[in-house]
C-alpha cells in the first residue's frame, strides 16, 4: 500500500513537471489546486503573473482521481492553442494607482475568459476596460 502511494506521488510529480515544462513557466508561477467534487477530483491550474502579482485560472479539469486529473490537464496544455481562442483583457485592480494591466487568456468564449480573470476574487475588485478576441495567427 505504501509503495503504491509512493508510486502515485512520483507519477503526480512527473505530470506536474511536464505541465510546467510545456508551459515554460517558473515553478513559482504555477499552482496546482485540488478539491473534491461529487466524489471526483477537480484540478484548478492557476498562474501567477510576477509583474503584477495577480493570480488567474489557467484551466480546470475533473478526474476520477488526482492522476486522472493531471493526465487531463497535461493533454489540455499540449493542445489548448489549437482548440481555444485567444483573448486580451485590459483591466485595473481597485487601489492599484489606476495602472492599466494587460492579460492574455485562452478560452472557448468571452465569458470563459472573464471567469478566468475573476477566478477566486470578488468581481468588484477589478474593473475591466476591454476584452478583445485576438486574430488567429
Amino acid at each position: 500500500m505504501i509503495e503504491a502511494a509512493s508510486e502515485m506521488h512520483v507519477e503526480a510529480a512527473r505530470f506536474q513537471e511536464e505541465i510546467k515544462t510545456h508551459l515554460g513557466l517558473r515553478p513559482s508561477d504555477l499552482v496546482f489546486e485540488y478539491s473534491s467534487l461529487d466524489g471526483k477530483v477537480r484540478l484548478d491550474l492557476i498562474t501567477i503573473n510576477p509583474r503584477h502579482n495577480q493570480s488567474f485560472l489557467f484551466h480546470s479539469v475533473t478526474g476520477v482521481d488526482k492522476l486522472d486529473a493531471l493526465r487531463k490537464m497535461l493533454d489540455y496544455v499540449q493542445h489548448f492553442k489549437e482548440k481555444e481562442n485567444s483573448y486580451t483583457i485590459q483591466w485595473v485592480a481597485k487601489g492599484d494607482n489606476k495602472e492599466l494591466h494587460t492579460s492574455y487568456f485562452r478560452a472557448g468564449n468571452v465569458m470563459d475568459a472573464l471567469q478566468k480573470l475573476y477566478y477566486g476574487r470578488d468581481m468588484n475588485t477589478i474593473t475591466v476596460f476591454s476584452v478583445v478576441l485576438n486574430p488567429v495567427s
